[in-house]
């Protein structure tokens, strides 16, 4: 097998659904390297998640940080050519939706560069999404795409995908949770948090729920009524943290406002609580395997099979309350098992193809 594999990677989430990928290329011998993008550059944001999840210290780190939509893929546009054209892979393989993921995947087509998509075919049809943007577009442009769930396969199909790139391979991300599984210890965390027995965790990041001030407010009212009926642990974004702060929920009864966690440290809250409340994509996939009943404050979600296999359901700022009473009443009850491939080999089924077409193609 010849050539190398450029991972590039930007956030948190990105690095969960890397690292099995990078294991497993890792075994069967790849040259691979890793670039980390600085889109979260907090030290609990991102050295904290290599250094557990056993990620390879990266080749380089391009420091982006943070700034508006714009200024921050310009930035990684231009500091991702220069690193690209200097490493000059085989393949550039990108993870989720973030525009690091954008960033990469464009400059890579630009350099007439193959691009593989780990995440692909995921679709909330919201296109007031950043997120939605980004990996409509990285779609476009990949050469191999890894999908997650069945019905991401339906979704490319429709919009004219060549079916041989098309490659449904499993979730990573529940690889990384299966693998570290019997780390997650509820009681410690829950401690270390100064929680009760029984408590939920929220988690809160998208434009929709706290940029638009109205929207915060809304959120923190919903937020600080719930916490009437259990306790919860809100580990926030600096950004999240000033717009739900200045709307209210920092100080409310029963909220605890926690920094941002480490996965270990994170898992082990979400394993041990009765709900969990949150805007992410990854938090639905991971409360599905989980067992744990989620409460999405969303109206959309590119995740389905979390409602059809999982625990996941939709909500709005008026519904939370009811529907979280409903949970704590046992109204919501677990799967007897997990969405389709979700087994903990979607990153050694990745490597698999990758090698092939590497063995093919270089």
């Amino acid at each position: 097998m010849n050539g190398r594999v450029l991972h590039v990677v930007g956030t948190r989430p990105n690095f969960v659904k890397a690292a099995p990928v990078v294991a497993a290329l890792r075994t069967a011998g790849c040259d691979q390297v890793l670039v980390h993008t600085g889109q979260h550059y907090d030290e609990r944001m991102s050295d904290i998640f290599f250094r557990q999840l056993g990620l390879p210290e990266p080749d380089t780190d391009l420091g982006v940080g943070s700034g508006s939509h714009a200024r921050q893929t310009a930035d990684l546009l231009i500091a991702l050519e220069g690193e690209l054209s200097a490493r000059d892979p085989a393949l550039v393989m990108v993870y989720g939706d973030v525009n690091s993921t954008l960033a990469a995947a464009l400059v890579a087509a630009k350099l007439g560069m193959p691009v593989a998509h780990v995440e692909a075919g995921l679709r909330s049809f919201d296109m007031a999404m950043p997120e939605e943007i980004n990996r409509r577009l990285v779609d476009q442009l990949a050469e191999l795409l890894f999908v997650t769930s069945p019905e991401a396969v339906g979704h490319l199909a429709r919009e004219g995908t060549d079916p041989g790139r098309v490659h449904l391979v499993g979730n990573p991300m529940i690889d990384t949770l299966l693998t570290h599984l019997d780390h997650f210890d509820p009681a410690a965390a829950r401690a270390a948090c100064g929680l009760p027995e029984t408590y939920g965790v929220v988690t809160l990041h998208r434009p929709a729920n706290v940029d638009d001030p109205e929207a915060a407010k809304a959120a923190a009212r919903a937020l600080t009524e719930a916490a009437r009926l259990v306790d919860l642990a809100v580990p926030l974004h600096p950004r999240g943290r000033a717009a739900l702060g200045a709307a209210g929920l920092d100080g409310a009864p029963g909220v605890h406002i926690l920094e941002p966690l480490g996965y270990v440290e994170f898992m082990s809250l979400v394993r041990g609580a009765a709900a969990v409340i949150t805007d992410s994509g990854g938090v639905q996939e991971e409360t599905t395997v989980l067992g744990v009943p989620c409460l999405t404050l969303r109206t959309t979600t590119e995740r389905p099979v979390t409602l059809t296999h999982g625990t996941n359901r939709l909500v709005g700022h008026r519904e939370l309350v009811p529907a979280l009473r409903k949970v704590l009443d046992g109204g919501q009850p677990a799967p007897e098992e997990g969405p389709p491939l979700w087994d903990g080999r979607a990153g050694a089924r990745i490597a698999a193809v990758v090698t092939r077409w590497l063995d093919h193609h270089v």
